[in-house]
């Protein structure tokens, strides 16, 4: 019995081969995914690892000890640091570096700024010499080349140091010496080649010093610093990840380790510190992984249901072919179990062989992906993967077993029978599928969650659509047929008759709706999240590079930013508004005459960057400005109380980026006055901000008539403020306690507060910008905000945008020089930056670095996308292409077995109507149109019903992470991409069965 069915197999050798490789292609897909989730898994972790920063690759243990106290105690501290700190630090994979350093004065001229003694490990290796040599002996430096030539200090000079204290005297914020002095030899200066080497740590040896000093510190050997007189002492020992420290395998034994490392810290009950950013990296390996887990098996459940679909099909094409065969075994009596094996031993057997090799096939399959698109990473090794291939081959065993029921069961007189009966079935199929497509997907809908019951609702939805759909194409086709056979159409018109009667064809046109389903599905994810990561890169970085610098006045960083880019084309300055009030949105400030150049603007409904830019900064009068580094202020008051004398403050603001004061001119005199103070910033030239009225006590009656006569320099070569401009009530505002009027000699200023003038004062400005402030807003906004100098400021709305660049959809835009301007002082900016466009220049950090900013990070969205496209879910998408082209493979091996087992049907059908007249050239079309008919019907349908699928479910994919940006991310594939992926799949399919459906030579003759 088994040798003839294997002579079965052999005799129908092609059937059996595609029989076996839509078996093959049905275990590869339930073997991909948890092999591909595998890999994703390293991928993530090696991709959140190699864009980490130095905290979050880093641990560190700190402490501050006195050594003179350790010494003083002759070694009974059993618990030193320098002792025990390494030994704490056990961390797998990683490596250890010790470092202490301590204040020291002597070479710095201001006693205001101290020198960084340093010790490093190895610290000789991360620098490069300019002179000398590196420090290798007792009592030798090295400083920096900026320092020593800002110190004039050479390679051989001898230099003294002290340890050195800060005083603890808040009216004399100095250092001072509080140890021995130590002659020491300048033995080199150096450069450091990358200063955010991971080997520097945390520790911000270069970052700038106060008082625009470069960060430099000088670097000695261990017994020099110990060698020293001094007192606390800052050490640490750094312990950085090494290569594959932080690979998936090793995250658990990390985790584990230090989580025993604080414990123990703890335990000890020492000053010791835990510093690290570690838990960070964990918590984005975590949230990628997870959403990684949640996107692939919505696209692996579908494509093992449509691989058990074509197995039901293509073992039901071949009963179906075989039931001459059944029907004579039948006929001859033989035992049920031996009738059982001749029917279903030879599509068993090539089922069985197909899914041994699919096993093999799916690993291997992933491990070309990982070694495509995660080079360096590598697949994990392990049989986890396979823990599905069992059950898919069982699957589709049962499907085998299914599909051929009728032929088990069916008398010998329904075997012989050529064409099945034709009563049309019940729609219990589609009714059933229906019905778990409602309840899964209202499932998810309650949840928006896809796992559980809801993890199968984008393959039941997809699926019902299509059992639905071919249940009614058939009909359609029928009528359409003898529409065109009743127009003398013969060749169509047979070809749409012979698919409509067919047995099985309702299935194959399910089976290829349902597999054009699952690729549109996994289409739209993929383009989805191609996009989500575009807009979080782009729109959600600002602009296409972000320099963020140390702390400045807004002036101060417009100024830089216009001489960085004098003609505005690539760079814009932009700062955080305060943001102080209870409900208020984020905002940006940003310099408008800029942002149609360099900011990267959300697509869709909306203003343009050019109109935003044009509504935010309408014509206002030009700031008041003095020139002159001596500052005089006329007045002449009356009316004042003695109860209650007030007194005079000057804002001013440096348009040349000096930064902003506010002068102290004091008390208001009665009568004519004259104030006079240097204003060093104003060298050049200032911008009047305003004056501030102030009283001794905020509760009392203020009272008074103050005339502001002159304003300008003292210098009388220097010419005032123009009598038109002081005098004139139109170009000043007073928004509270008083009124304005002019006056003969100068602006008249008449000042009533019955209840005190608060903590505030009274506030005088310039009319040099608008008010309100015109600002743009996405989501709810308000008629107030918080402005640059934390004060409620009136604001109009002029226009309304569904994201700010950087923000999202909840934040505003403002003027950043108009914002400027009505502030009464320019605090440090919130969050700095210069935002550049893509034409900037390759020396623009330089540029930067001239105009006396310090740039402390540097964010491309080139590279932001990059660091995307390596999270879970940009990794876990491309599943999503491997998916599609699995289920057009699957599609394809269907529509070939299910051609193999038609084919001598056909050739029968057509030999009869040759015999009986039909013509060759109908006859071809009949043969050929068949299958490209029901293709172009299924790819058509098969569309529709992918979108509907991931218009009812997509929305609970995680594609921009489980965490994703407040940003007005794309739901909705792009048009073009869906129709060029539709197109592609008929070219294909109709390809295929073209190839399949060549008509016999004997049909021909």
């Amino acid at each position: 019995m088994i040798g003839l069915v294997l002579a079965m197999v052999w005799r129908r050798r092609g059937q059996a081969a595609a029989l076996a490789l839509l078996a093959l292609l049905a275990v590869t897909a339930a073997v991909a995914a948890p092999a591909y989730l595998r890999s994703a898994d390293r991928a993530v972790a090696a991709g959140q690892a190699a864009s980490a920063t130095t905290g979050e690759r880093s641990v560190s243990l700190i402490k501050t000890e006195d050594d003179r106290v350790s010494a003083g105690s002759g070694g009974a501290d059993n618990l030193s640091f320098t002792s025990i700190g390494p030994a704490l630090l056990a961390l797998p994979g990683f490596t250890d570096v010790y470092s202490a350093e301590f204040p020291t004065v002597g070479i710095e001229p201001d006693d205001h700024y101290r020198t960084r003694l340093v010790y490093r490990q190895d610290f000789c290796p991360h620098l490069t010499m300019v002179t000398g040599r590196c420090a290798v002996s007792v009592g030798e430096v090295v400083l920096g080349e900026l320092t020593a030539k800002r110190l004039k200090v050479a390679a051989g000079d001898r230099i003294t140091l002290s340890y050195a204290k800060f005083s603890p005297n808040p009216s004399t914020p100095v250092y001072f010496a509080d140890g021995e002095q130590r002659s020491l030899t300048v033995a080199g200066t150096y450069t450091v080649p990358d200063p955010s080497a991971r080997y520097w740590g945390t520790h911000g040896y270069f970052a700038a010093d106060p008082g625009d000093r470069p960060g430099e510190p000088v670097f000695v050997a261990y017994a020099t610093l110990t060698g020293m007189d001094h007192g606390s002492t800052l050490k640490s020992v750094d312990s950085t990840a090494g290569p594959n420290a932080l690979d998936v395998d090793n995250l658990e034994a990390v985790r584990t380790s230090l989580a025993e490392l604080k414990a123990l810290t703890v335990k000890l009950g020492t000053s010791v510190t835990v510093r690290t950013e570690l838990p960070n990296l964990f918590a984005r390996v975590d949230s990628g992984r997870a959403a990684a887990r949640l996107i692939v098996p919505v696209i692996a459940v579908p494509l093992v249901v449509l691989s058990c679909f074509v197995i039901f099909l293509a073992a039901g094409y071949g009963a179906e072919a075989r039931r001459p065969e059944l029907a004579v075994v039948a006929l001859r009596g033989v035992r049920w179990w031996e009738r059982w094996l001749l029917a279903t031993g030879e599509n068993l057997l090539a089922i069985l062989a197909g899914a041994i090799v699919g096993c093999l096939t799916g690993q291997l399959l992933v491990n070309t992906m990982a070694a495509v698109l995660f080079p360096g990473v590598g697949a994990a090794a392990g049989f986890d993967s396979l823990r599905y291939a069992p059950f898919a081959a069982l699957a589709a065993l049962l499907a085998a077993l299914l599909a051929q029921r009728r032929e088990l069961f069916a008398p010998v007189a329904g075997l012989l029978r050529r064409v099945p009966g034709t009563r049309r079935r019940p729609p219990v199929l589609e009714i059933a599928a229906v019905l778990l497509a409602v309840v899964t997907g209202l499932q998810l809908s309650a949840s928006g969650d896809p796992a559980g019951a809801g993890l199968f609702a984008p393959a039941l939805i997809v699926f019902a659509v299509a059992l639905v759909v071919a249940r009614a194409v058939l009909p359609v086709v029928t009528r359409l047929s003898a529409a065109a056979l009743r127009r003398g159409h013969l060749g169509p018109a047979l070809a749409g008759l012979r698919l409509s009667r067919r047995p099985g064809a309702a299935g194959l046109c399910a089976l290829l709706v349902g597999a054009v389903g699952v690729a549109t599905y996994a289409a739209c994810a993929v383009d989805s999240g191609t996009q989500d990561r575009a807009v979080a890169a782009g729109l959600g970085t600002g602009a296409a590079r972000v320099l963020e610098v140390e702390s400045s006045t807004p002036g101060q960083l417009l100024a830089a930013t216009r001489a960085v880019d004098p003609e505005g084309r690539f760079a814009m300055a932009v700062t955080r508004t305060p943001g102080n009030a209870t409900g208020e949105n984020p905002g940006l400030a940003v310099d408008s005459t800029r942002l149609a150049e360099v900011a990267i603007w959300p697509a869709g409904a909306g203003p343009t960057a050019q109109e935003v830019a044009t509504a935010l900064r309408p014509p206002a009068p030009d700031p008041i400005l003095i020139t002159g580094r001596d500052l005089s202020v006329e007045t002449r008051a009356s009316g004042t109380r003695t109860t209650a004398p007030l007194f005079l403050t000057v804002a001013l603001t440096s348009v040349t980026g000096r930064g902003s004061v506010r002068v102290s001119l004091g008390e208001v005199g009665y009568g004519s006055s004259s104030y006079a103070q240097r204003v060093p910033i104003c060298a050049d030239t200032c911008r009047v901000d305003g004056f501030q009225f102030t009283s001794i006590s905020n509760n009392i009656d203020v009272q008074g008539h103050v005339v502001v006569t002159r304003l300008g320099s003292i210098n009388p070569r220097v010419d005032a403020v123009p009598a038109e401009q002081l005098a004139d009530p139109a170009r000043w505002r007073l928004p509270r306690f008083g009124t304005l009027a002019a006056e003969r000699d100068g602006l008249g200023i008449d000042l009533r507060a019955p209840n005190g003038l608060g903590d505030t004062g009274a506030w005088l400005q310039p009319v040099d910008s608008p008010s309100p402030l015109p600002v743009v807003a996405a989501g709810p906004n308000r008629t107030s905000f918080t402005g640059l100098d934390g004060r409620a400021t009136d604001a109009t709305l002029v226009a309304e945008l569904p994201a700010v660049p950087r923000l999202g959809i909840r934040a505003s835009l403002i003027d950043l020089e108009y914002a400027d301007r009505l502030a009464t002082q320019s605090s440090p900016a919130s969050n700095p930056e210069i935002w550049l466009s893509d034409a900037a220049p390759a020396d623009v950090l330089d540029r930067v670095a001239a105009q006396g900013l310090v740039v402390t990070g540097d964010i491309r969205a080139g590279q932001v996308h990059d660091q995307l496209d390596k999270q879970g879910a940009g990794l876990a998408l491309w599943f999503y292409v491997l998916a599609g082209c699995l289920a057009i493979a699957l599609a394809a091996g269907a529509l070939v077995l299910s051609a193999a087992v038609d084919s001598g049907r056909r050739a029968e059908d057509l030999t009869a109507l040759r015999d009986q007249g039909l013509d060759r050239r109908s006859a071809g079309q009949a043969a050929l149109w068949a299958y490209p008919m029901l293709v172009a019907l299924s790819v058509l349908a098969g569309t529709g019903t992918g979108l509907a699928g991931y218009a009812l479910t997509g929305w609970t994919l995680p594609l921009a992470g489980l965490d994703p940006p407040p940003l007005p991310l794309p739901l909705w594939p792009r048009p073009g991409v869906i129709a060029l992926v539709a197109a592609a799949v008929l070219v294909v399919l109709v390809g295929v069965s073209l190839l399949t459906s060549r008509n016999p030579g004997k049909d021909n003759r």
